[in-house]
């Protein structure tokens, strides 16, 4: 007990109160660290102290401290607000992410995007006393695979690393001479080979720091054969179709079917690709596509509890050489079961046949579950009671068994990765099926309540899939994680097996996939001004190429809690929050993660407030300006369906969207926690931005997630990201009717409007190129719906308006109210 009482104040997330009015004994420990700092700060070292620290110890002395205050303040980026006087906390443009300073101009820019790697803090404290009087959680988030147009691709015969720790050279090594070089990471000193001190630019031997490997911390190697245990594998597609009844009522196979024979040839892949089908229900239905048939062989095998390959040979096949007899099957499947009567799935039969199939090459099983899985290996029975969806305590969110995670380590062995769609109407128990996914390094896709009478849901869907089967993907991948002696990284979030204490075995790679990891201190750092992180991502691609892709990330080490403090980086301190939340809920308990972001907001503010050292009590809530939407994402997290309480949620729901907390890159999560509002009934108005194609766009400013940032005379557009809902309210002007949507009357906007139609008039095209612009950045563009404010629809726009109170759930307001009570 002790050890976890530790643990909690290492962590500020893990710790969790009684009570959120009373504090459990070891917050006094906690108290009683800050106050010792408090009365030590004055002996920090005076070079070291911002100018604006001075005035603040000062401020009895100078009547005009507040206003010199705000100046230094402002004038070092140490801007602070008052939460309480600042309703409209939310900035008109996009949070970006804080730039990192390294002092030199090249450096800074040979940094990683932040798009890839991220910091929760952009200046790493000199030792572990200082991270916990921050209370800051320290960690890294990655989007490794990310789909990037400018990757400098490097093919050598050397691959410069560290003799030592194996480091890739990059940017923020030290050169001793043109000869040698300093490693970032652990401090040995290297030999450049020969080679790479010639210039292939300029055909001399010369600067190596002219070399594109200093010059970007993002690259790409084309590895040589000392990377390779076996040769590169081949592309492997493997589909499990479930075909019970309800997943023949959902009309997914219909839309897969279709998608598929659209895209066959553009699956990624070279003249090796091989792919195959299986189908089932109570029983296997295997599908044989040998040479010189008219239509493809069902084999159907019954006995599902001792499974077995009914013919070596033709269940996979060459993409390429059957292309014609895969089309056929495409087209006869759909049909095959559309008046079965089987309410049975057996989906873990299904899974060990294909552990069978795809043990000698690796690839990817692709699996579509619309029903509970309960015959055969791995059956399950339903564990929801749904009269307690609205429960405080939520049970079973644990897996029932262990079959499915055993299942995934050993396909996780040989290279292949399970990936999940799941197409229910019902409980199918995704917190135990998720396991073949999440420990197979696979990847899921929810689309609940999916019925062809849905279309934004079939739309959804459609497009998911499309870019699911065409998107670029990495074969047999491992991805080791390094950092700065005095560092180390521990607790990995996200679809993978942990191989070693560093390494990551990823059996695919996919672009939409990110990573959280969680850093400790372990030496001081204070001989050091700047630390590094490396992620290298060995793979082989489609082609059959074996590469490396390779991230550093360069962060100064910082002396002063005001230094640390005003570095957060607050939506990568979200997203790391909320992976270790999902954690806790799983090993403890949701009241205690809930608990546990109330407390790190508590935390934060604290130390923020104990950092500023005014002789006189501070009043307010004040918050620094790198952290003035961090309680706002909190308030937003508590109402969040991971993790609200006292509104019906479906257990399956919730499930999968801790699991989307893990592996969601940071920018889809940051939306999806707290989706983007704009008012578009008056584009002709905004400001004018620039596109990626240098193409004009009208950008309304983001608004609040409140009603009472709604007029009666506008229409506005919620991103979630994966949809878009437009809120059209009475009043709107006609020629935004006529004009923009092309409806004569505010009545005539039909309850089932899921596009804007194409017109020929400005006011049209502007809302057009608005919506293009928002789909810029995503894997596939969101679906839409447009409703009326009268609209019975009306709740999927308003439920989103998350700063409002609802039943069982504070304001925003409330909640800054009630931290101010906490804040110490």
């Amino acid at each position: 007990m002790w050890h976890r009482k530790q643990m909690c104040i290492r962590t500020g997330i893990l710790r969790c109160s009684q009570t959120a009015t009373s504090s459990p004994p070891y917050l006094n420990i906690s108290s009683n660290l800050l106050g010792q700092y408090q009365y030590q700060q004055p002996m920090q070292k005076q070079v070291q102290q911002p100018m604006n620290s001075y005035v603040s110890q000062n401020n009895q002395q100078a009547p005009y401290q507040g206003v010199v205050n705000t100046g230094f303040n402002k004038l070092w980026g140490m801007e602070q607000f008052d939460l309480l006087q600042t309703p409209n906390i939310l900035q008109p443009s996009k949070v970006e992410a804080p730039p990192i300073c390294l002092g030199q101009e090249l450096l800074d820019q040979a940094n990683c995007s932040p798009d890839v790697f991220r910091c929760t803090m952009t200046k790493i404290p000199e030792n572990n006393s200082l991270l916990q009087k921050s209370r800051l959680p320290l960690g890294v988030l990655i989007h490794p695979f990310r789909d990037l147009s400018h990757l400098p691709v490097i093919q050598c015969s050397v691959i410069v690393r560290c003799r030592a720790c194996r480091t890739y050279i990059n940017p923020f090594v030290l050169f001793v001479d043109n000869k040698r070089w300093k490693c970032n990471l652990c401090y040995r000193i290297n030999e450049l080979p020969e080679e790479f001190q010639y210039d292939p630019m300029t055909k001399t031997y010369g600067d190596p720091s002219r070399r594109p490997e200093i010059k970007s911390s993002t690259l790409e190697y084309i590895a040589p054969a000392e990377y390779m245990l076996r040769p590169p594998q081949p592309a492997v597609y493997l589909y499990l179709l479930d075909v019970s009844r309800l997943a023949i009522e959902s009309g997914y196979l219909n839309i897969v079917c279709s998608i598929l024979l659209e895209e066959l040839k553009n699956l990624p892949g070279d003249a090796r690709t091989q792919i195959g089908f299986i189908a089932y229900n109570s029983a296997l239905h295997f599908y044989s596509l040998p040479e010189g048939i008219t239509q493809p062989h069902e084999m159907t095998i019954l006995d599902i509890d001792d499974i077995f390959l009914p013919t070596p040979d033709n269940l996979l096949v060459n993409l390429k050489d059957r292309m014609d007899l895969i089309a056929d099957l495409l087209r006869l499947l759909p049909n095959r079961f559309a008046n079965t009567f089987d309410t049975n799935s057996a989906l873990g039969a299904a899974l060990q046949v294909a552990f069978k199939m795809m043990g000698p090459t690796g690839g990817r099983v692709t699996v579509f579950q619309a029903s509970l899985p309960n015959v055969g290996p791995g059956a399950l029975i339903s564990r929801e009671d749904p009269s307690n969806r609205a429960s405080a305590e939520v049970a079973h969110l644990n897996p029932a068994n262990d079959f499915y995670k055993r299942l995934a380590l050993e396909c996780s062995g040989q290279q292949i990765a399970v990936d999940l769609f799941v197409v229910n109407s019902q409980y199918v128990d995704i917190a135990t099926i998720s396991g073949i996914s999440r420990f197979s390094g696979g990847c899921m896709h929810h689309f609940p309540l999916l019925k062809p009478t849905k279309p934004v849901v079939c739309d959804r869907f459609a497009r998911s899939f499309r870019r699911y089967i065409t998107r670029k993907i990495g074969f047999e991948a491992v991805m080791r994680l390094r950092c700065t002696r005095g560092l180390s990284i521990h607790t990995f979030h996200g679809n993978f097996f942990v191989r070693s204490t560093d390494l990551l075995s990823l059996p695919n790679i996919n672009p939409d996939a990110g990573f959280g990891m969680q850093v400790a201190i372990e030496e001081s750092l204070s001989d050091v001004q700047t630390v590094c992180f490396q992620a290298a991502l060995l793979y082989t691609s489609s082609k059959g190429e074996r590469r490396i892709r390779v991230h550093t990330m360069c962060l100064p080490v910082a002396t002063t809690l005001q230094d640390v403090i005003h570095s957060a980086d607050q939506q990568c301190i979200i997203g790391l929050l909320s992976k270790m939340a999902v954690d806790r809920s799983m090993q403890s308990s949701l009241s205690d993660a809930r608990e546990a972001f109330i407390n790190v907001a508590i935390d934060i503010l604290s130390s923020f407030k104990m950092s500023l050292n005014m002789g006189s009590p501070v009043t307010g809530l004040l918050v620094p300006n790198c952290m003035r939407i961090l309680p706002l994402y909190i308030s937003a997290l508590l109402k969040h369906l991971a993790f609200r309480t006292g509104s019906s949620t479906r257990l399956d729901d919730r499930v999968m969207k801790m699991i989307e907390m893990k592996t969601k890159p940071l920018y889809m999560l940051i939306q999806d926690i707290y989706p983007d509002l704009f008012p578009i009934h008056n584009l002709e108005h905004q400001e004018v931005i620039m596109n990626s194609e240098e193409e004009p766009v009208s950008m309304p400013p983001r608004l609040q997630l409140t009603a009472r940032c709604l007029e009666n005379k506008g229409a506005f557009l919620m991103d979630t990201g994966e949809h878009m809902i437009i809120l059209v309210c009475p009043n709107v002007p006609q020629e935004f009717l006529t004009e923009a949507l092309g409806v004569s009357q505010y009545s005539a906007i039909p309850d089932d409007m899921y596009e804007i139609p194409v017109l020929d008039n400005l006011r049209n095209q502007r809302l057009h190129q608005f919506i293009t612009y928002l789909n810029e950045e995503k894997p596939y563009p969101a679906t839409l719906q447009v409703i009326r404010d009268n609209s019975t629809n009306r709740v999927v726009f308003f439920e989103r308006l998350i700063e409002d109170r609802v039943e069982d759930a504070l304001s925003y307001h409330e909640f800054l109210q009630h931290l101010k009570t906490q804040v110490k």
